[in-house]
């Protein structure tokens, strides 16, 4: 599904405008990017949480020049699933 789908679903079953609706997506994306740029969590009951995971300093490799480079630790977004969602995707995915 993409985003202009989502916005006509939302659309749809909420009856607000197309407009207002692509509004309020962007915003809450627009939130949950700055929030989690900020190193802060964002929790929504019942859906899930979205936050910044550290991921430690490591050594990989580059298979072209066959050398080992070290990949400095930093941040990258996450997010968590709640257990009833786990719980309901897992009952309608067959």
């Amino acid at each position: 599904m993409t985003k202009a789908e989502l916005v006509s679903k939302i659309s749809i079953n909420t009856g607000v405008e197309k407009v207002i609706a692509m509004a309020v997506i962007e915003s809450m994306m627009e939130e949950i990017k700055v929030n989690i740029a900020q190193n802060e969590s964002i929790f929504l009951r019942g859906f899930g949480t979205f936050k910044a995971k550290k991921r430690a300093k490591k050594t990989g490799r580059n298979i072209k020049k066959n050398t080992t480079i070290i990949i400095p630790e930093h941040h990258i977004p996450a997010f968590k699933p709640a257990k009833s969602f786990v719980k309901e995707v897992k009952e309608n995915i067959k």
